[in-house]
């Protein structure tokens, strides 16, 4: 996994909502002066966009790239808490005040980004009613989530949780075939590489899911729901809920 924190430079292009549905949601005017502040920049697999207790330099708002959002114990024991795609953007917390990184950032799938400098973000969030509505309420939902996830990574079985994360993984991708590697998977899910070779290796013989080399392919989408543990409906239902408010 690349652990820099320096995506290095930009790739420089007019900063448009794009496939952003937050940024999509602000009114005009508001989108418009953000837009100005912005930059399209390109984020890479494995690249880490912050780190726990690190300044957070930038906001990013993910265009058609995945990015998952890691808790850090003991700078090295991972577990993942959320994740961000078109529907969202990284460092909210920011704006409410946390000037450093709370979660550690690292790109799922490689894809655009629109980058808003930190203090640019800040001064905006402080005079921008519409952006202050849409993050109060988006906070709440990834909230909402990373509670769930937690409690399924206590209660749960290995097998139970990795459909859980291969199945929000596909809901995030709009895509039944994605890739993801043992060791991306045992970072997000907090345990060694073999538990995942084992619960993966499961659902392969029950005929849910194709693995190989981490190239994945979901063949049968109602069999994996079936094996997940009803965690996966309850941050999809969330998620949903959570997202539906926020585009009104």
């Amino acid at each position: 996994m690349n652990l820099s924190t320096d995506p290095g430079p930009p790739v420089r292009a007019p900063a448009r909502a794009g496939g952003n549905r937050l940024l999509a949601s602000l009114p005009e005017a508001d989108r418009r002066h953000l837009a100005a502040l912005a930059e399209v920049v390109r984020v890479e697999v494995g690249e880490v966009l912050c780190e726990p207790g690190q300044p957070m330099r930038h906001i990013y708002f993910p265009d058609d790239c995945l990015v998952s959002l890691l808790a850090v114990a003991e700078g090295r024991m991972t577990l993942e808490v959320g994740s961000v795609g078109g529907e969202g953007m990284i460092g909210a917390s920011v704006a409410l005040g946390h000037a450093e990184a709370q979660v550690r950032a690292v790109v799922q799938r490689a894809g655009r980004a629109v980058r808003v400098d930190s203090r640019d973000f800040c001064a905006e969030f402080g005079r921008m009613a519409s952006l202050q509505r849409l993050l109060y309420r988006y906070t709440d939902t990834l909230l909402a989530q990373a509670i769930q996830i937690a409690v399924c990574s206590r209660f749960h079985v290995l097998e139970a949780r990795l459909a859980r994360s291969l199945l929000i993984t596909r809901d995030r991708l709009q895509s039944e075939r994605f890739h993801l590697t043992h060791e991306f998977l045992a970072h997000a899910l907090g345990v060694r590489r073999v538990g995942v070779t084992k619960a993966a290796s499961s659902l392969q013989q029950q005929k849910l899911i194709s693995y190989s080399r981490g190239n994945i392919e979901i063949l049968d989408s109602a069999g994996l729901e079936a094996v997940s543990c009803r965690c996966y409906e309850l941050v999809k239902d969330a998620g949903a809920g959570g997202m539906a408010n926020l585009f009104v």
